[in-house]
């Protein structure tokens, strides 16, 4: 593989090693847990995804899997569509994305503006009908494709085990002297519960993993339901890592991202989901410290109304 030139390898350095933020906001639910989240809006590419999305896109050149221009394919609900074009368009290698019609206008602008290629699917079909497309176009198109598989790629969850677990391990231990009593997570792709639950549990195996599960309809964007039979599992989802699924809806996560901007944390919703099942796990189990990722920035859902109303 030929060297990464300069400029591209040091944007690809800046990936990781972000903040670790307590959530203060927490302690008005939850008043005696240490609420702790990694700030992922602060990567190059605004969101936590570009950790996976680094380490699937550096195997894919060592291996020659992109090897005579063929073009970087998946599905996404945005944010990792957005990793995928920005280093894509850095690496100097082509992307074709699948993602469903209602991701917000700023995730799809910000996805064309690399130059990546987008193919969006109807919405009403759900995000599971956008991966079915890009793999009936992997299948058709063999000659044209590289398909990434996010969903089974397990580079995925190795970049979370590799950076995400052992950060978010050391900065709680550094800020209360033990690791945490539980860590909550979404479910996308199942690549960051499952590499940051495998690191957290070889620590300390006594850590509970909590999986916050949206609603059906409308759900949250970023998250998976897996509440009805046909939902697609990812492949790379570790289900026995799982100690309890709590349910939140958009109505919870909304205000909670409202309240976390007032101190500072201008964040997108599923990190307000995120926060607020910390919270309610907190207060349910009397746990007195929790881990959480706070998975991209606020500024990608001002079109969706998330900031409507909102006087300061």
């Amino acid at each position: 593989m030929a060297a990464i030139p300069i400029r591209e390898s040091a944007l690809l350095s800046g990936v990781g090693h972000v903040p670790l933020v307590e959530i203060h906001a927490a302690r008005e639910l939850a008043p005696t847990c240490r609420v702790f989240a990694t700030l992922e809006g602060v990567n190059p590419g605004g969101s936590i995804k570009d950790r996976p999305v680094v380490r699937m896109l550096m195997k894919a050149i060592q291996t020659g899997r992109l090897d005579g221009g063929r073009r970087l394919l998946d599905s996404s609900s945005g944010n990792a569509g957005i990793s995928y074009a920005l280093y894509g368009a850095a690496l100097g290698i082509p992307v074709t994305l699948v993602v469903p019609g209602n991701a917000s206008r700023e995730r799809l602008d910000r996805i064309r503006a690399s130059g990546a290629e987008l193919i969006l699917t109807d919405p009403l079909e759900g995000y599971d009908f956008a991966v079915a497309e890009a793999r009936r176009l992997a299948r058709v198109h063999p000659e044209r494709y590289w398909y990434c598989d996010q969903y089974s790629n397990p580079e995925n969850w190795r970049a979370h085990y590799d950076t995400t677990g052992p950060e978010l391990l050391r900065g709680v231990v550094e800020s209360t002297g033990k690791p945490p009593d539980a860590f909550v997570a979404g479910i996308g792709t199942g690549g960051t519960l499952t590499g940051v639950a495998r690191r957290l549990k070889e620590v300390h195996p006594a850590t509970i993993v909590i999986a916050a599960i949206p609603d059906e309809f409308p759900g949250i964007e970023g998250l998976k339901p897996l509440g009805h039979p046909g939902d697609m599992v990812p492949a790379i989802l570790d289900e026995s890592l799982i100690d309890r699924r709590l349910p939140v809806r958009m109505e919870d996560a909304i205000p909670m991202c409202r309240k976390l901007a007032k101190t500072g944390l201008f964040v997108g919703p599923s990190a307000g989901a995120l926060v607020h099942v910390a919270c309610r796990a907190a207060a349910e189990d009397g746990l007195r410290c929790i881990a959480t990722v706070l998975p991209d920035t606020g500024e990608r859902y001002v079109s969706t109304g998330l900031w409507a109303g909102e006087d300061g």
